[in-house]
C-alpha cells in the first residue's frame, strides 16, 4: 500500500521537472490521508491542484476517504471505476513510506519499523492516482434529490468555482517490485517518464492506461529505515527522511 509519502523537493524543480505550476507550497516529509496534497489532473496538466487525500466517489452519501485503488480491480469497483476512465492524475512525489513488523505489516504502531522508499538521487517521481469531485450532502439535496452528488457528471472544474465540492484522490497500487516485496504486499505504481507513461496516464483510453500499471524495477531504487517519529501525521520534520539504525 501507500499510506504516506514525502515531497520536500523544490517547488522551482517541481515545476521544471512536471512543466506545472505548483504555486505557493511547502515541503512536507510527511504526506499523510486527509491532508490537502498536489496533484496534476488529466484536465490542466499545466497546473497542480491540491486534493485531499482520501477519495470518495461522487455518488457517495459520507465520506469514503479511500487512499489507495489496487490496479487488479481498479477498473471493475463501483467506487474507482469511472475516476480510473475519466479522472486521472499524477501525485508528484520524492520518496514513500513503508512499515515492516506488527500482525498485518501496516503502518503505524510501536511494533513497526517506518522504511524510506526513494530513488537513490532523490529525484521527485510521479505515483498513478485517480480523483473525485464530491459534494456533501445538505438537509435540502437530501430532501429534493437533486444535486446531492456533485451535480451534472462531474467533469468541470471544481473547488474554486464551488466551495462546497471537494476533490479528492486516491494512489493506485501494484504487486510489489523485488525491493519492496522485503516490506509490504502492495506498492504504488511509479510512472516512467522516460518511457512516455505519465503522458498515457493522463491522455491514454483505459486500456492504454490500464497496461501501465505495473511495479516499478527495483535497481533505481533504494530503501532505509527512518524515525518511528513519522508515524504520527502530525510530525513534519526534514530529519524524518534520516536513516537510523534498524533492527
Amino acid at each position: 500500500m501507500c499510506g504516506r509519502y514525502t515531497l520536500f523537493t523544490p517547488t522551482a524543480d517541481l515545476e521544471a521537472r512536471f512543466d506545472a505550476d505548483f504555486g505557493d507550497r511547502e515541503p512536507s516529509y510527511n504526506c499523510a490521508p486527509g491532508q490537502s496534497l498536489p496533484v496534476i489532473p488529466d484536465r490542466d496538466p499545466g497546473e497542480a491542484t491540491r486534493m485531499e487525500w482520501g477519495l470518495t466517489p461522487s455518488w457517495a452519501d459520507e465520506s469514503f476517504d479511500l487512499i489507495n485503488a489496487r490496479a487488479e480491480t481498479v477498473r471493475e469497483k463501483r467506487s474507482f471505476a469511472d475516476a480510473f476512465e475519466r479522472r486521472r492524475c499524477l501525485v508528484p512525489a520524492d520518496g514513500f513510506y513503508e512499515w515492516v513488523g506488527g500482525p498485518d505489516g501496516g503502518r503505524g504502531g510501536s511494533d513497526k519499523t517506518p522504511y524510506r522508499v526513494a530513488f537513490e538521487d532523490d529525484r521527485p517521481f510521479a505515483m498513478a492516482g485517480i480523483y473525485e469531485r464530491w459534494e456533501p450532502p445538505t438537509p435540502e439535496t437530501t430532501q429534493t434529490g437533486l444535486g446531492a452528488f456533485g451535480g451534472g457528471n462531474g467533469d468541470g472544474p471544481a473547488g474554486a468555482d464551488d466551495p462546497d465540492v471537494i476533490e479528492t484522490f486516491a494512489v493506485v497500487t501494484t504487486e510489489p517490485n523485488d525491493l519492496v516485496a522485503d516490506l509490504h504486499h502492495r506498492m504504488a505504481v511509479i510512472l516512467d517518464p522516460e518511457a512516455g507513461e505519465e503522458e498515457a496516464w493522463l491522455r491514454g483510453g483505459p486500456d492504454e492506461a490500464a497496461a501501465l500499471l505495473d511495479p516499478y524495477p527495483s535497481n533505481e531504487l533504494a530503501a532505509h529505515p527512518v524515525s518511528t517519529r513519522v508515524n504520527s501525521p502530525s510530525v513534519d520534520a526534514p530529519d524524518l527522511i534520516e536513516p537510523v539504525a534498524g533492527d
